[in-house]
């Protein structure tokens, strides 16, 4: 097999490709601990010289907990190790890829006070995606069903991502009183022109074919047809990517948004979504949809309004800074900021946003006057100052440290 080296080298002048157009939830339904440690929760399928590992907590969507994200480091490095072993796969049981973390255990965790858990999580999971995406072995993950917040994070930085007509993609962390992390705002931030910013504020969904249309994926194929191309998969034995891109190829359909797509306003969500502030981005929308009349600006406009205020200008700011930061750093970054969105010393929208979506399930966050308009904390977009912003991306205490990523020993990449 070719050496690791080479792969590495190839590995990293395709990575550019998944931010180049061509024309990484939040929503987990689950009250188990965060450190369940059962092996079943990560299921492995082993061929001639791949290895897949299989997210196996459908009745959760296959959320991320401590225990997964732990497993799959130890799985992977194992595989990275093993020189028999030519590229990994990744995929879920049931309807879902990944929706994300598993916040109703971390909502628990932290009306608990357990701070101490919360960050172990972080810590791990964002230590397994970091390490994705410095893999020096071709990745393939299959978005066959709901890929939702870190469902993103844990396949986005690998080498391929194969959607499917039954993928549903989102960052919907705004819509719980969080901002998109999992290594978020470095992908979102290297979309075509501000569809980043769009996704990271509104959590709006895009479907297999957007997500081949603006990079998120490099391969589409009918779900009938997966298993037959893991079958081909399964018969390689090969650490090469281009190898593997052939095959991935074989199964793949060239597809196109249809007239319904947002790919297809890239012009108007520009226009508004390019602008320095939340205020300005509403602002530009209302102007739009009082000279267009266009469905498509009221549904932005009123998903934006149910959006918790201060996650709107944290996220915006997110992913403004992740365009020019490397990958790590806005791991980093974003370790910090989740770490605040957790303690509440600034606001409880994480919680509340998570008690009235997940927990109870009213839609509508606590004391709430009316159901088509939430009251966050602070309530308006007016009352959000500039110094809760800042102190959103700074540590939680002076002594509070940092994220620590092995960036010596795995080179990061732009």
């Amino acid at each position: 097999m070719q050496s690791l080296k080479s792969a590495s080298l190839i590995r990293r002048s395709l990575r550019i490709s998944p931010f180049k157009s061509s024309y990484r939830s939040l929503t987990s339904l689950s009250t188990n601990a965060l450190s369940n440690d059962s092996d079943d929760i990560v299921l492995v399928e082993g061929k001639a010289c791949s290895r897949t590992a299989i997210l196996n907590r459908p009745p959760v969507l296959n959320a991320l907990n401590t225990a997964v994200g732990a497993r799959l480091q130890k799985l992977y490095k194992s595989w990275e190790d093993n020189p028999d072993i030519g590229f990994v796969m990744l995929k879920g049981s049931g309807r879902a890829f990944c929706a994300g973390g598993d916040i109703v255990s971390l909502y628990h965790l932290i009306n608990e006070g357990n701070i101490e858990a919360c960050k172990d999580f972080c810590r791990t999971v964002y230590g397994f995606i970091y390490q994705l995406g410095t893999y020096l072995k071709p990745h393939v993950a299959l978005l066959n069903g709901i890929t939702m917040g870190g469902g993103g994070g844990v396949s986005i930085p690998g080498t391929f991502r194969v959607a499917t007509n039954k993928t549903v993609f989102a960052t919907p962390e705004t819509l719980i009183g969080f901002h998109p992390d999992a290594g978020a705002s470095f992908y979102l931030s290297h979309l075509p022109g501000y569809l980043g910013e769009y996704l990271a504020l509104t959590g709006g969904k895009l479907n297999g074919v957007e997500m081949i249309g603006c990079g998120l994926a490099t391969h589409y194929s009918l779900s009938a047809r997966l298993p037959l191309l893991e079958e081909q998969l399964g018969k390689l034995v090969t650490d090469d990517p281009s190898v593997i891109e052939t095959s991935l190829g074989t199964y793949s359909d060239v597809v196109y948004p249809d007239s319904t797509s947002v790919l297809h306003r890239i012009e108007t969500l520009d226009k508004c979504f390019s602008h320095d502030t939340v205020e300005e981005i509403i602002d530009s929308l209302e102007s739009e949809a009082a000279k267009s009349h266009d469905d498509w600006c009221a549904s932005t406009l009123k998903k934006l309004k149910y959006a918790s205020p201060l996650s709107l200008k944290v996220s915006l700011r997110s992913i403004r800074e992740g365009r020019y930061q490397t990958f790590d750093q806005c791991l980093v970054r974003e370790y910090r900021m989740s770490l605040q969105g957790m303690s509440k010393q600034i606001s409880n929208d994480f919680c509340e946003g998570v008690r009235a979506r997940m927990v109870d399930k009213d839609l509508a966050p606590k004391f709430q006057i009316s159901v088509s308009k939430p009251q966050w904390n602070p309530p308006i977009l007016e009352q959000v100052s500039t110094d809760m912003v800042d102190q959103y991306f700074s540590p939680l205490s002076e002594c509070e440290p940092d994220l620590e990523l092995p960036t010596k020993q795995r080179e990061a990449f732009t």
